[in-house]
């Protein structure tokens, strides 16, 4: 049994926490809005914090599922933040999609308290955490990640340690990069078979066993034929993903015009109200033959 902090237990971090609990190791938790807190503990067990200070204070691995950088930023390094109670020795292991700037930032800051940090990013959607078979990509130490692996397989089907700290970032940015891409070329070819009338099961089941196939074929296809967006990774996280990584791309000289375009074409369905829909949801900006 180890003795965890989890700080942010919404969507996300909520099911990820709850396979910790489940392995048998003791969890302290805290949340932004403490309701989600205590209906957590409620189902789970464990302890409630006030703050992120108190949720560290005297536990061996401090784990983060937030929003944004501003709000990583607060939960480590802010009044009450996790940084000012956490030992020497122990371990940060950070799962929100942030910049990777702020990722070496917290290496830095956590170098001089002695504390080892792990920059991980998750993908596999709100099913993955609740399935336990998320993919993890992390960076860090060969130090830090040995001991973050150990914890993270409660929760991941595939952990890969991709190099220094703020690779983690940079390897769901790619991530994200991808997944743009593709969702925009099935769009296309989905609206392009509505328009030549054709069975979209039937053609479903002749491109997905060749060189078209993906993830996002098998799982959206039909429910964007049925114009069903209610699942789990909303358009207004993939702008905020893609904005990171046409940020970082400024910076390291890569050219991402897809993934700008894309970026654009998400900024149409958030206009038109669906920021809250699933990423799967940029086929509705494309016309639909009547």
């Amino acid at each position: 049994m180890v003795k965890i902090a989890f700080i942010g237990i919404g969507v996300m971090g909520g099911p990820m926490a709850g396979h910790l609990a489940a392995a048998g190791h003791s969890l302290t938790v805290y949340n932004r809005t403490r309701a989600k807190a205590e209906a957590w503990v409620a189902r789970h067990g464990g302890a409630i914090a006030d703050n992120p200070a108190e949720a560290a204070r005297g536990n061996q691995i401090v784990i983060s599922c937030v929003g944004n950088d501003d709000d990583l930023a607060s939960v480590t390094m802010g009044r009450d933040g996790a940084f000012s109670t956490m030992a020497a020795g122990t371990l940060f292991v950070d799962h929100t999609t942030v910049s990777a700037r702020i990722a070496r930032q917290l290496s830095v800051e956590a170098e001089g308290r002695g504390i080892h940090v792990v920059d991980a990013p998750v993908s596999g959607g709100q099913a993955g955490a609740e399935k336990g078979a998320l993919s993890i990509m992390c960076g860090g130490s060969a130090e830090a990640f040995a001991a973050a692996e150990l914890i993270m397989s409660a929760y991941a089907a595939r952990i890969v340690h991709v190099g220094r700290t703020g690779a983690g970032q940079t390897t769901k940015m790619c991530n994200q990069i991808a997944i743009a891409g593709v969702l925009e070329g099935l769009s296309e070819a989905l609206r392009f078979a509505q328009a030549s009338r054709l069975d979209l099961d039937k053609v479903h089941q002749a491109i997905s066993g060749g060189a078209a196939q993906s993830w996002q074929m098998d799982n959206r296809w039909a429910t964007m034929a049925k114009d069903e967006f209610d699942f789990g990774f909303a358009v207004d996280w993939m702008r905020k993903d893609l904005g990171l990584a046409i940020e970082e791309a400024r910076t390291n000289g890569a050219t991402l015009p897809v993934a700008a375009l894309v970026d654009q074409f998400y900024a149409e369905v958030q206009a038109a109200g669906g920021g809250r829909n699933d990423t799967s949801s940029l086929v509705s900006r494309l016309p639909k033959r009547k």
